[in-house]
């Protein structure tokens, strides 16, 4: 069996009630400015997930010239997405966090401070000795800033975009099996048990927990590695309580982080792969889907708890929309970076406030 080549962190979906203004929200806060698509369609594959039937939407991929990955802001345009129905508490199953990478933590959090941005804690260590905090933005999904070393670009802003996830899971260790076999997250950077004093500030974070971070010692390879770079993903299993899914009664698409997506080359060998450790495709677009500004080949599995995992194996990107420049991935070889200046010229493409 071949091996897929897994380039990073593409993207975290999350679902609101307006595109335009949660993107807006995240460029003043963290200059994610650079669009990759602009589309509205109809979520025609994603029917497990859906209610059974097509959705229309809007979506917005938007990403960080300084690196990380991006977020895929998605509206429903034919129903009113839905809010939780309760309280979603630290622990509960799915993605309750969203980590943002910066080289200056303190730099960041003064930045929004002044911008009187809801910011839940002072920077403070984490169980590794590493300063962080969390923010919420406009409709309450907690994010973290957290330090990273890796860096495409230099810009003015000290943050860059996705750097990873904290998920709530029930069994660690088979969790564990997941992010590392699958996902290839083989090094464990902390793993501790109890309450903590830099969780204090989030709902539900008084409670006992296990948590564990993880990262990956091999570096990621493809088209897009260089400027999506290195991410980790932080595993938080609830000790004394019960969670719940964090979109129980919900659909795919109604508020919060939707799915964690990762930039792929190979689907067939992802698939085998999946199937081989028991999570198979729940979705699959089987040949090349059209964003209009960018195509791709995308599937979806979920990991223990049912959080979903997408992958894209991307065929077309637009690099300057104004000139009709796109290009065709298909014709490059897999492993190989794409040149910076090449990347570095979407940043023409930039939305400006």
């Amino acid at each position: 069996m071949g091996k897929p080549i897994i380039g990073g962190i593409q993207q975290i979906g999350i679902g609101n009630p307006d595109t335009y203004k949660t993107w807006t929200w995240y460029r003043k806060a963290f200059n994610i400015d650079i669009p990759i698509f602009d589309e509205a369609a109809t979520a025609a594959l994603m029917l497990p997930y859906t209610g059974g039937e097509p959705r229309d939407r809007h979506a917005v991929l938007a990403m960080s010239m300084q690196g990380g990955g991006g977020i895929e802001i998605w509206q429903y345009t034919s129903r009113t997405p839905e809010a939780p129905k309760s309280k979603i508490a630290l622990g509960d199953l799915g993605i309750y966090i969203a980590k943002i990478k910066s080289n200056d933590i303190q730099a960041t959090f003064e930045h929004l401070k002044s911008q009187h941005f809801d910011l839940l804690c002072e920077p403070i260590n984490r169980p590794d000795g590493q300063l962080h905090f969390y923010v919420k933005d406009l409709y309450g999904n907690v994010l973290e800033v957290v330090p990273a070393t890796d860096w495409f670009a230099k810009g003015s802003a000290s943050t860059g975009g996705i750097y990873g996830c904290t998920i709530g899971i029930t069994a660690m260790d088979k969790s564990l099996k997941f992010y590392k076999n699958i996902l290839g997250y083989d090094t464990i950077i902390f793993d501790e048990s109890g309450k903590f004093d830099d969780l204090d500030c989030l709902d539900g974070g008084q409670q006992l927990y296990r948590r564990v971070l993880l990262t990956h010692s091999q570096a990621r390879r493809g088209p897009f590695s260089e400027w999506i770079g290195s991410s980790e993903i932080e595993l938080i299993q609830a000790i004394d309580r019960t969670p719940k899914q964090i979109f129980e009664n919900r659909f795919w698409g109604d508020f919060g982080y939707i799915h964690l997506c990762y930039d792929v080359q190979g689907m067939a060998e992802m698939k085998a792969i999946c199937e081989s450790h028991g999570h198979p495709f729940t979705v699959d677009s089987s040949d090349s889907f059209d964003m209009g500004e960018a195509a791709g080949h995308f599937s979806y599995i979920e990991d223990p708890d049912g959080t979903l995992i997408e992958f894209v194996e991307a065929h077309k990107i637009p690099i300057l929309k104004k000139i009709g420049w796109y290009l065709d991935l298909k014709k490059r070889d897999p492993e190989k970076p794409l040149p910076r200046w090449m990347l570095k010229a979407l940043s023409l493409n930039r939305k400006k406030d």
